[in-house]
């Protein structure tokens, strides 16, 4: 337990220090700032890659003791750190879709960007507690029952086929009127508040509102990326370390990428092929294992890196080709 406190601790430290000194005020976050706290996170995942190397391979706090169900292997350091890390790619590549739904939800409710940081923040720790429970339910269901990852990886390979299949206009955000049906909610925004006393009765705010919405755009996108996740180890550190760290980094992805996400018209695919590689490698975790041997975790993180590289590139190659076109001839 010692091991899963510090870094419980270590997160609300870094939590702390971002609500509280770095954006201690309301404000618009700029695309720099968001690209500077998006590298800071990375470097952090990085850094605690490290630390993971250290902790398996000299088994620290009990780490890396552990039959891991997927290859049928203990891991030691570098076995973790390469799950660790593709893990933690996975989750933040299939974040880009969150990042679009998430700014669906901001514009349709009108969120004031200086109010916009708030929302996600406080959705950030929402989403950790759902996340660790989702997480906790599913490392006991495949510790029991090994016949659960097929039925994750089946679950993966349709998901990524009916992503590929859905029209770019089928994604919508969630429907705020559940929400306004279940609580009284007043009219305006009313700064940063959540929670405000009106004509006697306490009653929700858009802002809450907005929060619930983006709660309920991660719980609907943890359906797909914990078997995701599930795919690449079943040690419950590993699992939820590499999403909370991918959950860190999607406040600031959302601020560096919202304006532009929508050039990324090929990044839709890209998820696709991810989410059906990691399935397929679920269904066939056994063969791979015997033709290609004990390195092809690391194989499969070269494999994504490549995916999201192709998409995001092929992206920039037709948009630029494209306003170059729709250029009036000089």
């Amino acid at each position: 337990m010692w091991v899963w406190g510090g870094f419980l601790l270590f997160i609300l430290l870094v939590l702390a220090l971002d609500l509280g000194v770095l954006n201690r005020k309301a404000h618009i976050v700029s695309v720099k700032e968001a690209l500077a706290f998006t590298f800071a996170v990375l470097a952090l995942a990085t850094l605690f890659d490290v630390f993971v190397y250290f902790a398996y391979q000299n088994h620290w706090l009990g780490l890396g003791q552990h039959v891991d169900r997927v290859d049928g292997v203990v891991n030691d350091g570098r076995l973790a750190a390469v799950k660790f890390f593709t893990g933690y790619i996975i989750e933040v590549s299939l974040s880009a879709d969150n990042v679009f739904v998430i700014a669906m939800i901001f514009e349709h409710m009108r969120v004031p960007a200086k109010f916009q940081h708030r929302v996600l923040f406080w959705g950030i720790l929402g989403a950790l507690v759902m996340r660790g429970t989702m997480i906790g339910l599913g490392a006991q269901l495949v510790s029991r029952y090994h016949w659960v990852l097929y039925v994750f990886g089946v679950f993966l390979v349709y998901t990524a086929l009916k992503m590929l299949w859905a029209k770019s206009d089928e994604m919508a955000a969630p429907d705020e009127a559940l929400v306004m049906r279940l609580f009284p909610v007043c009219q305006d925004y009313r700064e940063s508040r959540f929670l405000v006393r009106d004509a006697g009765r306490w009653m929700l705010t858009p802002l809450a509102v907005s929060l619930v919405l983006v709660e309920t755009t991660d719980l609907i996108f943890a359906v797909d990326s914990i078997p995701a996740i599930f795919a690449i180890t079943t040690d419950p550190f590993i699992v939820f370390t590499s999403n909370v760290f991918a959950i860190l980094g999607l406040r600031s992805l959302y601020f560096a990428l919202s304006s532009a996400i929508a050039k990324f018209r090929y990044l839709k695919v890209s998820l696709a092929a991810i989410l059906g590689l990691v399935g397929l490698k679920m269904l066939a975790a056994e063969w791979l294992k015997d033709v290609i041997g004990p390195s092809f975790n690391f194989y499969l993180l070269g494999i994504v890196a490549v995916i999201l590289g192709v998409g995001v590139l092929a992206s920039v190659i037709v948009t630029r080709r494209e306003d170059r076109q729709a250029e009036p001839a000089k």
